[in-house]
């Protein structure tokens, strides 16, 4: 695992991109985190509750939120990503494309972040869920995909016409194959009493082995009815928290002792207040200025922090980092978990870096609207994709000089594995190079 550059007990007050962006590669153990959902309204704070003044804007718009840079950088080193926002553009309109391109560019940071034995938890609801699942596959891989667990709770609001809408989805993913699972660590007790019986072989009912319940009683399921929305004393009056059983149960079953756990959407501190309980380190991210006040409040709440030291068995808040400049990469800059596997990693040269859009005017203006694939000229510049010459998976760089412009055939039959030349190849053998 590689050197945090950054101190346990720490929250960042700011947009999370920027401080995923600057936290070294593999530092973190274990990402859980409740990101908007795209619901299309506001949503504030009760008043006079230990989270006043707290809210934020679950609306999203391609024009106004959307940076070309995240486009740049989706489409080049995240292919699979840019067709899964693209689709959803086209399925569930703009807004929900914007919203994928947002949260798109801050998972492939957590992926980076995320250390080989690493897992994320994202919480979502139906809202953009379907949509959100295939983005993730993309970004971690169908592979890596662990569960969709449903938590369950109960609530007022009953449609005349629906079946109320009562649960929650929480993806989970894993970096790689081999990552932490402490499947004992999260047993529930039993409904009742029951005993199975397993039958032996694939054709017969003879009676196999009666298995009895377990005292330690049963892992837990992939839904999670037995814990209830925050209510009573825990209630910050955060208008989306969630419970700290909810995320404990996430921290116990996904990270040990003295493992690092990020939220890069921590409000109202239920994710750093889950951790310190079960002896993890934890850095905290959002974009509310109250935040680190109620990260504070909530540990002092909880019996684990003090403001002036008094008890050996708190720390103080004094030991409670606050920053809102991101933190400054100490390992050169490593990638660690590229969306493509490269083989050579070859360094761009010095100078300003183009956007696709200057690239794509300049090798119009070079080249004239002809595909370098296949040689057919078009009278709409429409019709011509940029692309890279030499594929990223082979090393090959995003700058000007490994650029060239494909007709959409073209480049879906380059694909992500040959070259300029290899596709101009095969173009030959099937007889689509125009005049051959």
């Amino acid at each position: 695992m590689a050197e945090p550059n950054f101190s346990n007990r720490t929250l960042f007050q700011g947009d999370c991109l920027d401080f995923l962006r600057g936290m070294n590669s593999e530092t973190v153990d274990l990402i859980a985190t409740d990101p908007p959902f795209n619901k299309n309204k506001d949503f504030h704070a009760t008043p006079d509750s230990l989270a006043a003044g707290a809210r934020f804007e679950d609306r999203w718009s391609w024009d106004r939120d959307v940076h070309p840079d995240w486009v740049d950088s989706i489409q080049d080193d995240w292919p699979a990503a840019w067709f899964a926002i693209d689709a959803a553009r086209m399925t569930a309109g703009d807004d929900m494309g914007a919203f994928l391109c947002w949260l798109g560019v801050r998972i492939m940071e957590m992926h980076r972040v995320l250390a080989e034995e690493g897992s994320l938890y994202l919480h979502i609801d139906h809202t953009a869920h379907a949509y959100v699942k295939v983005l993730m596959d993309a970004i971690f891989g169908r592979s890596n995909f662990r569960n969709e667990i449903v938590w369950c709770y109960a609530g007022g609001g009953q449609p005349e016409n629906d079946f109320p809408r009562k649960h929650d989805t929480i993806l989970r993913y894993t970096k790689s194959a081999r990552y932490t699972f402490n499947r004992d660590d999260v047993r529930i007790p039993y409904d009742s009493n029951y005993t199975a019986t397993v039958f032996a072989g694939s054709d017969t009912r003879a009676p196999g082995k009666t298995y009895r319940p377990d005292p330690r009683g049963k892992v837990v399921e992939d839904w999670w009815r037995n814990i209830p929305r925050p209510y009573g004393d825990e209630r910050t009056g955060y208008p989306t928290q969630k419970p700290l059983a909810l995320y404990e149960r996430i921290i116990r079953a996904s990270s040990n002792e003295g493992d690092v756990v990020l939220d890069p959407f921590c409000g109202c501190a239920t994710t750093p207040v889950a951790a310190e309980r079960h002896g993890r380190q934890w850095v905290g991210m959002d974009i509310w200025d109250g935040a680190h006040q109620t990260v504070l409040d909530r540990l002092e709440k909880e019996g684990l922090a003090s403001p002036d030291g008094k008890s050996e068995r708190l720390f103080t808040f004094g030991q409670v980092n606050y920053h809102t400049e991101p933190p400054a990469r100490t390992d050169e800059g490593k990638t660690a978990a590229p969306a493509l596997t490269l083989k050579v990693q070859i360094p761009e040269p010095p100078g300003p870096t183009l956007s696709r859009a200057e690239m794509l005017e300049l090798l119009l203006h070079n080249y004239g609207m002809v595909c370098q694939g296949c040689d057919r000229a078009f009278d709409d510049p429409r019709y011509l994709e940029l692309d890279h010459n030499t594929p990223r998976a082979d090393g090959g760089i995003n700058h000007i000089s490994n650029r060239v412009l494909l007709c959409g055939p073209c480049n879906k039959l380059k694909g992500h594995l040959l070259t300029l030349s290899g596709l101009r190849d095969e173009n030959a053998k099937r007889g689509y190079m125009r005049g051959r």
